[in-house]
């Protein structure tokens, strides 16, 4: 199956970046969006043209043309939606319907009214839903396979948007019964094109990973995160990487957080449900402790072990078992080229950095970057450095 054209209905970060992966591979990309100022900042980003239903027409800088009411996503206002016979005058390939959950549904209906491509496919990061609300509202199954990659930022907008987002990550597809062999042919396409890896799954089993991976998750983080809101000024100021980590995907985006979550809803609760009684008995063993119950240091103990073993169960680099790495770190100046410098010394000694992670020092223009590697190579990289005249503690 190949993709020629593919329209992108829905131009944030993953629809945009998606565009940008195949422009990148040489795909014809048409986008549409009911916000113009976002499908004018993609086409400016090289995302692809501007789609109309009555095919594509590239909106110049500053097109005055504004929403019709009572229009959804489809395609910008203004415009009539093609041909006599209520059809778009060209047919794309596969279209990708990139908007939030709730509204897939009725954008998958009005696409395949407009006969605006042969496959189509969604990706929001709930699946079951969407799906029965498509069958109810008659759409062509057939036509259709539901897909989400797993993958994205805390930024949103087209201006987040990266033609690598996708590279190396997991794209769940789940074909239904009535899904044609071709349709899901082209989703599998669209996937390799992104570089990305298919995962196929049923839209229940992908709901409940999603919930226990994505979903409580976040909304584990935007609790923690909460208790920082009113926070004195003294505990902020001694706010280190830790809290940072644990709470950054908190700074996204509520509004399109309440659609994925009421979309996902029980899968959702279960797992809240379940870590909210660990944290009640963590935290009831904890007021024993505090009371002198020596005691109750086994299930604050049982749970610190329980969660090192869950991390650990996080498939490290290439999808493989996690790898055990030696940290090495180095205080670095808060200024322009320090980063290229370090990599630079790495790139001499043919050190590969796995990862990195860089801590700001609070008041002071310097930090620590904690660069990963293995193992064998710590020693190695430590001496270079410190030859070179950095400061390794």
């Amino acid at each position: 199956m190949e993709l020629r054209t593919v329209l992108v209905v829905g131009t944030g970060l993953i629809g945009t970046s998606a565009a940008l992966a195949l422009r990148k591979r040489g795909v014809r990309v048409l986008l549409a969006d009911r916000d113009q100022g976002a499908v004018r900042l993609a086409r400016e980003l090289g995302a692809g043209e501007e789609w109309r239903p009555g095919g594509p027409h590239p909106a110049q800088p500053g097109d005055p043309a504004a929403e019709k009411p009572g229009r959804g996503h489809v395609g910008p206002a203004g415009e009539e939606p093609g041909p006599q016979d209520g059809r778009a005058t060209e047919q794309a390939d596969l279209a990708i319907i990139a908007v939030p959950p709730a509204h897939v549904a009725t954008e998958l209906l009005e696409l395949q009214r407009l006969q605006a491509a042969r496959f189509y496919t969604d990706v929001a990061s709930v699946k079951a839903e969407p799906i029965h609300r498509a069958a109810q509202l008659g759409c062509d199954l057939s036509a259709y396979v539901a897909s989400h990659p797993l993958a994205g930022r805390e930024k949103s907008g087209p201006g987040a948007a990266r033609d690598d987002l996708f590279l190396g990550r997991p794209w769940a597809l789940c074909p239904t019964a009535e899904a044609d062999p071709e349709a899901k042919a082209a989703v599998l396409r669209l996937i390799e094109l992104c570089g990305a890896n298919a995962v196929e799954v049923s839209a229940t089993d992908h709901d409940r990973a999603v919930a226990v991976v994505s979903h409580a998750p976040h909304v584990a983080a935007s609790a923690v995160a909460a208790r920082l809101a009113d926070a004195t000024d003294v505990a902020l100021g001694l706010a280190g990487q830790g809290v940072r980590d644990v709470t950054r995907i908190a700074g996204s985006d509520p509004g399109l957080w309440l659609g994925i979550l009421s979309g996902n809803a029980s899968p959702v609760a279960e797992v809240l449900e379940a870590v909210a009684h660990d944290l009640a008995d963590a935290a009831s063993a904890l007021r024993a402790l505090a009371e002198g119950d020596g005691t109750a240091t086994g299930e604050i103990t049982q749970l610190l072990k329980r969660g090192v073993v869950g991390h650990d169960r996080i498939p490290g680099k290439h999808g493989g078992p996690a790898s055990s790495y030696a940290v090495v770190q180095v205080v670095i100046g808060d200024r322009p080229g320090q980063l290229a410098r370090l990599f630079q010394v790495c790139d001499e000694v043919g050190v590969n950095v796995e990862d990195v992670r860089l801590e700001h020092a609070p008041g002071l223009p310097l930090g620590i970057a904690e660069l990963s590697v293995q193992p064998d190579a710590a020693a190695t990289l430590s001496e270079a450095l410190r030859e070179r005249g950095w400061q390794v503690p």
